[in-house]
């Protein structure tokens, strides 16, 4: 196992067959998490000898598991890394689990928490074979996840702001809750134009994340080191959009702040604006990308300005 770790007199280090690993490390792991759980599935309990051979076995797989994610160096790109590590950790973890649930269990026969145990290290264990192979495949898949939770933010507000609905309405239809004229459960016309603003911004960060990820499968290369930093830069500054458009449009509910939502937009447009700039010096943006670059980068300014102009008055 060891040669295939970088170092001084080590192979130099290849991906496939770090994958190659891996893969044989957790096929090794989903095994001995069978061996042990049918041992204890029914009496008689297995003899000390035998539970001193399983507890090895368990523990052999795991220290592979560990040393051939230790294996992957931060130089593969620290996004790819992420992702193998929380793969590594579920198994790590799904063992420990399945291990204290055979010890808490009778064992007359084989219970429904250990076959639920069993089967998440089963789980945890096929992972592998849906993990990004390199930086690349693994800033596009964090990409998408951000669209994904970003899209559903932006339809959540738009169907909230849907013109004279209620935003509480699905939780205020008892007539005893009441306060249909309380200023705090509805948007003023004057609230509606503020967040119409806000509503752009949002859908500003939608479009971007959309057009970096489009450019990030076209044009993304995990070749050398800077090819490498510059998708994890971009997928940490990605990382930022979800929860700045979840802060702002928690603000976006009444009653309004217009301070609050002012805040939350301006630090919604400096992420974006980072993204922005991160993405047009990154080798993902040939010439043929800066179009949307400039269009985005003016839809965030444009909104961001009015969001400024209809809380002016609030200074």
């Amino acid at each position: 196992v060891a040669e295939g770790e970088p170092g001084e007199g080590r192979e130099p280090f290849e991906l496939p067959r770090f994958w190659d690993a891996l893969g044989q490390t957790f096929q090794v792991t989903s095994q001995e998490a069978t061996k042990l759980s049918l041992a204890f599935s029914r009496p008689p309990l297995p003899s000390a000898e035998d539970c001193r051979k399983l507890s090895e076995d368990v523990q052999n797989a795991i220290l592979a598991v560990a040393t051939v994610y230790y294996w992957l160096p931060k130089g593969q790109g620290t996004t790819l890394r992420k992702m193998v590590r929380d793969a590594t950790t579920e198994v790590v973890e799904g063992m420990i689990q399945l291990t204290d649930t055979i010890l808490n269990a009778p064992v007359e026969s084989l219970s429904q928490e250990q076959l639920i145990s069993t089967g998440g290290v089963w789980e945890a264990c096929e992972q592998v074979s849906n993990l990004p192979r390199d930086n690349q495949a693994a800033v596009v898949s964090t990409l998408a996840s951000c669209l994904g939770v970003v899209k559903d933010a932006v339809e959540e507000m738009e169907h909230a702001l849907v013109e004279g609905q209620d935003p509480y309405g699905d939780i205020m239809e008892d007539e005893e809750l009441g306060f249909r004229g309380n200023r705090d459960t509805y948007w003023s016309e004057a609230d509606r134009q503020l967040l119409s603003s806000c509503m752009g911004l949002m859908k500003a960060s939608k479009a971007c994340l959309k057009k970096v990820l489009a450019a990030v499968k076209a044009h993304g290369k995990a070749d050398s080191p800077e090819q490498i930093a510059q998708l994890d830069d971009l997928a940490d500054i990605a990382n930022e959009i979800s929860p700045s458009v979840d802060e702002l449009a928690l603000s976006m509910y009444p009653p309004v702040n217009p301070l609050a939502v002012r805040l939350n937009a301006a630090k919604l447009a400096s992420v974006l604006k980072k993204v922005l700039e991160i993405a047009k010096a990154s080798h993902v943006c040939p010439p043929s990308e800066e179009g949307w670059v400039q269009f985005l980068t003016g839809a965030v300014d444009h909104n961001m300005n009015k969001v400024k102009n209809f809380t002016q008055d609030q200074l």
